[in-house]
C-alpha cells in the first residue's frame, strides 16, 4: 500500500467536503447577478488573509518564475465567475454534479497533454465514480447554465494539472496568494464592466468561500505534487457525498437508495484502487 497515495486521497477527500461549504456560501447568494464583483470580493479577502502569513514565514511575495502562477491565477478567475454563475442558477446538486466532471477531465487532459500513464485501476475507477455522481443526483437539466458548469469543472481540472509546473520552492501559501494576486487587474476591470452597485456586505460571504475555498485549493497542490493525478482524482467525487450528509444534517433531506448505490460506486472502487495499486520503487 503506497503510504504517498493514500496521503494524497485522504487531503483531497478533506478539500472536497470544506469546499461544499464554499458552494453553500455561494448558492445563499441567491438570485446574484454580479459574478465578477463576487469573483473580485474573494481574491481580496484571500489576499488580506493570506499576507501577513507569508510575512510571518519571512516568504517573497513576489518570487520569480510567475508564468504558470499567472496562467491559473486567470483560469482561477473565470472559473470562479462561471461557478457563482451555475450556483445561483442552477440546483445545487445538479451544479455539482456537473463539477465532478472534473476528475474526469483531469485524466484525459493529463494523457492528452502531459502524456501521463493512465491505468486500468484509474481509468475503473474515474469510470464507475462518474456514474456513481449521476446515480446520485439524477441530474435532468441541461441549459447555458450547465455548459458553464462543465467549465468550471475544465478550469478545475487545468489548474490542478498545471500545479506540477510551478516552481516546486513555491510553498503553499506563496501559491495561493500568488493565484489570487496575479488576477486582481483583471478581477477589478471585469467588475467595473460588470457596472454592478458594490455591496459590501457580501465580503461576508466572499471571506468565508474565499477560507474554504483555500483549504481545497491547498489539499489539492498537496495531492497533485505528490502523485500522478490519475491515481487520485477519484478521491475528488467524494464531496458530493459531503453535500448530501450537509443536506441530510442541516436541511432536513432524506436520500433514497440511489444515494448508497451511488455513493458504493465511488467509494468502494477509490479503497481498491489505493489497496491494488503496488508501491513505486525507489529511484536513486
Amino acid at each position: 500500500m503506497d503510504k504517498a497515495l493514500i496521503a494524497a486521497v485522504l487531503w483531497l477527500v478533506l478539500g472536497n467536503n470544506v469546499a461544499i461549504l464554499s458552494d453553500s456560501l455561494i448558492k445563499m447568494l441567491g438570485n446574484f447577478e454580479a459574478p465578477f464583483q463576487f469573483v473580485l470580493l474573494r481574491q481580496i479577502s484571500a489576499v488580506l488573509i493570506l499576507v501577513p502569513f507569508i510575512k510571518l514565514r519571512g516568504e517573497p511575495l513576489a518570487p520569480k518564475g510567475l508564468r504558470w502562477h499567472a496562467a491559473r491565477a486567470h483560469i482561477w478567475l473565470f472559473g470562479t465567475a462561471l461557478m457563482v454563475l451555475s450556483l445561483t442558477t442552477l440546483p445545487l446538486a445538479t451544479a455539482n454534479a456537473l463539477f465532478y466532471a472534473a476528475p474526469m477531465l483531469t485524466v484525459i487532459i493529463a494523457r492528452m497533454a502531459f502524456k501521463e500513464r493512465v491505468t486500468w485501476h484509474s481509468a475503473v475507477t474515474v469510470g464507475l465514480g462518474m456514474l456513481g455522481v449521476l446515480v446520485i443526483v439524477n441530474p435532468t437539466e441541461f441549459n447555458p447554465f450547465a455548459v458553464a458548469a462543465l467549465l468550471v469543472a475544465g478550469s478545475l481540472a487545468l489548474n490542478n494539472l498545471l500545479i506540477k509546473k510551478l516552481p516546486r520552492e513555491h510553498g503553499i501559501l506563496q501559491t495561493l496568494f500568488l493565484t489570487n494576486v496575479l488576477g486582481l487587474p483583471v478581477g477589478i476591470a471585469l467588475a467595473l464592466w460588470e457596472g454592478a452597485a458594490f455591496d459590501w456586505q457580501r465580503m461576508l460571504f466572499a471571506t468565508g468561500s474565499t477560507l474554504f475555498i483555500m483549504v481545497y485549493a491547498a489539499t489539492c497542490i498537496y495531492a497533485y505534487r505528490a502523485v500522478d493525478s490519475a491515481k487520485v482524482t477519484s478521491a475528488e467525487y467524494t464531496g458530493l457525498i459531503g453535500a448530501v450528509a450537509i443536506g441530510m444534517v442541516f436541511f432536513a433531506e432524506q436520500p433514497g437508495l440511489n444515494f448508497y448505490i451511488g455513493s458504493a460506486m465511488i467509494v468502494a472502487p477509490l479503497i481498491w484502487q489505493s489497496w491494488a495499486l503496488p508501491k513505486q520503487p525507489a529511484t536513486s
